[in-house]
C-alpha cells in the first residue's frame, strides 16, 4: 500500500481551513495545516507534502513571498503550489509568486477536488 498523499495548507481563516481539511481528508489525503508562512521551509521539511495550498494573505510574510522562498529551494521547488485567494488579480499574483496553479475564493468543492487531483 502506498503512503497517503499529504497536502499542506497555509491558511489563517479557520473556517476555510476546516472545510478544506474535511474535504481533502474525505478524499483520502493526509492534511497538515499552518496558519503562518514565515517558517514555510521548516514546515515543508517536517511534513514532506505532495501538494501545497497557499493563501495570499497568510501571516507573516504573505503567500507570494512564501511561495518564492519555496520555489527558490532546490529541495522543494518540484512541489506543486496552488495559490488560493479572493483577490481579483489572483492569476497575476500566482504567476509572480511562481505558483503552479491557482484557485479563486470562494471556490466550490468540486474545483478543489479537481485541482488537487490534477497535481497528485
Amino acid at each position: 500500500m502506498s503512503k497517503r498523499k499529504t497536502v499542506l495548507i497555509f491558511e489563517d481563516d479557520t473556517i476555510i481551513l476546516e472545510v478544506i481539511t474535511v474535504v481533502l481528508t474525505d478524499l483520502g489525503f493526509h492534511v497538515e495545516v499552518s496558519e503562518t508562512s514565515h517558517d514555510i521551509i521548516q514546515k515543508v521539511e517536517s511534513t514532506e507534502p505532495d501538494l501545497i495550498l497557499m493563501d495570499n494573505w497568510i501571516p507573516n510574510i504573505g503567500g507570494v513571498e512564501a511561495t518564492r522562498l519555496l520555489k527558490a529551494d532546490d529541495r522543494f521547488k518540484h512541489i506543486p503550489v496552488i495559490y488560493v485567494s479572493a483577490n481579483n488579480d489572483i492569476e497575476s499574483l500566482a504567476v509572480s509568486a511562481g505558483a503552479d496553479d491557482f484557485l479563486s475564493k470562494p471556490f466550490d468543492l468540486d474545483d478543489l477536488d479537481d485541482i488537487v487531483n490534477k497535481y497528485i
